[in-house]
C-alpha cells in the first residue's frame, strides 16, 4: 500500500506549492463542431413523477482500443400521463435510444449505436464501464428503472446483451454503479446502487395550485438496499450483498472507491439522498462494514443528513490520503471531507472555501481534476436543482444553473467560473458528468448531460506551460483495467496520489486512464504502482507530456 509522508499526513499539508500564473481555466463548448447531436428525453408529465428529474449519465471510454475516447449516452423512455402503477417504461422509438458515439481520427464523432447494438431498453439512468472478463475490451452496464442491462464488448465494434445469461439484471430503480474487485480474485465485480422503493403513484407534492405541483421529496419513499454482484468467472454473476455486509438500505445516488485507511484494500463510499451517507470499509476477507458515522462522513459539520447526490474520492491536498467531495442541494453546501489519516475525516467545507462557494447551488456530477496541470486537483461540478418549480417558492434559487469550476490554490478552493469561458455563463439542468482527455493533448475535458436536454462536450483549452503525465495501466494478475490500483507520482516538487477507477461523479463513468499535472517539472522522478494483486512496480525518471501504458509485471514482488 502507498504510505503518505509522515509530516504531510499529520498536518494535512503538502510539500507542493501552488503554481504561479493564470488562475482561471478555459473550457469551450465544442458539441456542435464535434458532431454530437443528442437529447435526453425525460418524458415530463403533469404528474411530476420523481423519475423524470433525476437522469441521465454518460460514459467516456475507448470501446475499440484505437486510443481515442468514445462517448456513450443514456436515454429515457416513454411515459404516459398518467402512467399506471407497475409499468416498466419502454423505448417506443429511436428518439429514446441510448447512443454510442465513436470518435473518428479527425476528432469528430459518429453515431454507431445501431451497428454496436446498444439502443437499449427501459428508462435509462446511469452507466458503468469495466472489462469484466479480462479480454481487453471495455464492457458496459447500463442502469435503469425496472431492470438493468449488461453489454459484452465483442471486440469488433459490436456489443451483445448478456444480462439474462449473466444474472445481473437487478430490479427496482437503479442509479450509479461501480466495477470493483471486491474479493481480490482478479475479476471485476459490480456494485449497483438503488434509489428508492418507488412506483408510479399519483402523489401531489407542493402547493395545491396550478403550476406549483412539484417532485416529491425522497422522504416520501422508503429506502432500498444496493445490489452487489460477484463475478463468478464464467460469464455469470451472483448477487451477494447480504453475504458481504453491503445490504444496508439507503437512497443511493453516487458511488466512488478508494483505500481511505491505507490498508491495501479498496473501500466504497455511497452518497445517499437526505439520509446518512455510507462508507463501506473493506475488511480484507471478502466482507465490508459500514463505518460512516464512526468515520465522520455520514453527516455534515452540524450533524445533519444532506441530499448526497454526486461524489468523488481523491487526494486533493497531496498528503497521500484520499478525501471526499459530495454534492447536494442549495442551502446545504457541498460536503468536503478531508482525510485525517486515522480512519476519520474532518468536515472541511468551511475551511477549504468549498462551503461559501457552493451554498447557493445544487450539484450532481463532480470530479477532482487538475485542469491547468499545476499539480493540484481542482473541482468541476455539474449543477441544477431537481425542482423545476424551485424559483416559485424560493426566488433566490434556480432550476437551471451554470457549471462550477473551483481552482485548488494549495491552500483552499476559489471559484474561477466567471473567468473560465462562456460555458460557465450558460444555465443548464445538468446531471451526469464524465472526465477524460478527448484529444490526448494532456488537458482533461468533460462531457455533461442535462435533464430533458442535450449533452455537451467541454473542451479544455486552458493556456498553460505546465507539464503532465497520463498513465494507462494494464493488469495481468490483477483485473485488466487495474481498477483499484494506487499510483504515487513523485517530482522534485513533491508527491501526488491517485487510484484507478471508472466510477465517481453521478450516474457516469470516466476515462480509466489516470492523469497527473506536473507543473514546471519535465520529469517524474518515480512512478510507484501498487497493483490490486499486491505487486508493487516502480518506474524511474519518466518523461512528462506523454500517455504511457504500464503493464503489470510478474517480476516485481508483492509487499
Amino acid at each position: 500500500m502507498l504510505m503518505p509522508d509522515a509530516a504531510a499526513g499529520q498536518q494535512g499539508t503538502s510539500p507542493l506549492t501552488a503554481a504561479p500564473g493564470k488562475s482561471a481555466g478555459s473550457f469551450v463548448d465544442v458539441t456542435a463542431a464535434k458532431g454530437l447531436n443528442f437529447r435526453y428525453l425525460s418524458s415530463h408529465t403533469s404528474r411530476k413523477y420523481l423519475l423524470e428529474t433525476m437522469g441521465p449519465g454518460v460514459a467516456l471510454f475507448d470501446y475499440d482500443n484505437d486510443g481515442r475516447l468514445d462517448i456513450f449516452l443514456v436515454n429515457g423512455a416513454s411515459l404516459d400521463d398518467p402512467t399506471p402503477k407497475g409499468t416498466i417504461p419502454q423505448k417506443t422509438g429511436p428518439q429514446y435510444w441510448n447512443r454510442l458515439y465513436h470518435q473518428k481520427s479527425d476528432g469528430s464523432f459518429e453515431d454507431v449505436t445501431e451497428k454496436a447494438g446498444l439502443q437499449g431498453k427501459g428508462y435509462g439512468m446511469g452507466v458503468a464501464v469495466g472489462d469484466y472478463d479480462n479480454d481487453g475490451y471495455e464492457d458496459l452496464y447500463v442502469t435503469a428503472y425496472g431492470g438493468n442491462r449488461l453489454y459484452h464488448n465483442n471486440g469488433d465494434g459490436t456489443f451483445t446483451d448478456v444480462t439474462e445469461k449473466a444474472g445481473a439484471g437487478g430490479g427496482g430503480w437503479s442509479t450509479s454503479a461501480a466495477w470493483i474487485d471486491l474479493d481480490g480474485d482478479g475479476l471485476l465485480d459490480l456494485v449497483v446502487l438503488r434509489y428508492l422503493q418507488w412506483d408510479f403513484d399519483d402523489v401531489w407534492c407542493g402547493e395545491h395550485k396550478p403550476g406549483y405541483r412539484s417532485y416529491c421529496h425522497p422522504d416520501y419513499f422508503k429506502p432500498i438496499a444496493p445490489l452487489a454482484y460477484h463475478n463468478d468467472g464464467n460469464g455469470r454473476f451472483t448477487e451477494v450483498s447480504q453475504k458481504i455486509g453491503m445490504s444496508k438500505s439507503g437512497k443511493g445516488l453516487g458511488i466512488a472507491i478508494a483505500d481511505y485507511d491505507r490498508d491495501g484494500r479498496t473501500d466504497i463510499f455511497i452518497a445517499n439522498d437526505s439520509t446518512l451517507e455510507f462508507l463501506y470499509h473493506n475488511k480484507g476477507n471478502g466482507t465490508f462494514e459500514e463505518v460512516g458515522l464512526m468515520s465522520n462522513t455520514a453527516v455534515d459539520g452540524d450533524g445533519r443528513a444532506f441530499a448526497g447526490m454526486g461524489v468523488d474520492f481523491a487526494d486533493y491536498n497531496n498528503d497521500g490520503l484520499p478525501d471526499l467531495i459530495v454534492t447536494d442541494l442549495a442551502n446545504q453546501m457541498y460536503a468536503l471531507f478531508q482525510n485525517n489519516g486515522d480512519g476519520t475525516f474532518n468536515y472541511a467545507s468551511y475551511t477549504s472555501g468549498v462551503g461559501p462557494i457552493t451554498r447557493p447551488h445544487s450539484g450532481w456530477g463532480v470530479r477532482f481534476l487538475d485542469y491547468d496541470n499545476d499539480g493540484w486537483k481542482d473541482l468541476l461540478i455539474a449543477q441544477g436543482h431537481d425542482l423545476d418549480t424551485i424559483q416559485l417558492t424560493s426566488p433566490n434559487l434556480r432550476y437551471r444553473e451554470p457549471m462550477l469550476l473551483a481552482r485548488n490554490t494549495g491552500h483552499g478552493f476559489v471559484d474561477v467560473s466567471a473567468d473560465s469561458g462562456q460555458v460557465f455563463q450558460q444555465a443548464w439542468a445538468a446531471r451526469g458528468m464524465a472526465i477524460g482527455d478527448l484529444d490526448n493533448d494532456g488537458r482533461l475535458d468533460a462531457v455533461v448531460t442535462t435533464n430533458d436536454g442535450p449533452a455537451y462536450i467541454l473542451h479544455n483549452e486552458t493556456p498553460t506551460q505546465n507539464h503532465w503525465l497520463t498513465l494507462l495501466l494494464v493488469g495481468h494478475k490483477s483485473n485488466r483495467d487495474a481498477i483499484g490500483a494506487e499510483i504515487k507520482v513523485a517530482t522534485a516538487k513533491g508527491p501526488q496520489f491517485a487510484v484507478v477507477t471508472t466510477a465517481a461523479s453521478y450516474l457516469s463513468a470516466s476515462d480509466k486512464r489516470v492523469h497527473f499535472g506536473l507543473g514546471a517539472e519535465k520529469v517524474a522522478q518515480s512512478v510507484e504502482i501498487h497493483w490490486p494483486s499486491g505487486i508493487v512496480q516502480t518506474l524511474k525518471d519518466v518523461i512528462a507530456d506523454q500517455i504511457l501504458q504500464v503493464d503489470e509485471s510478474p517480476r516485481e514482488k508483492g509487499k
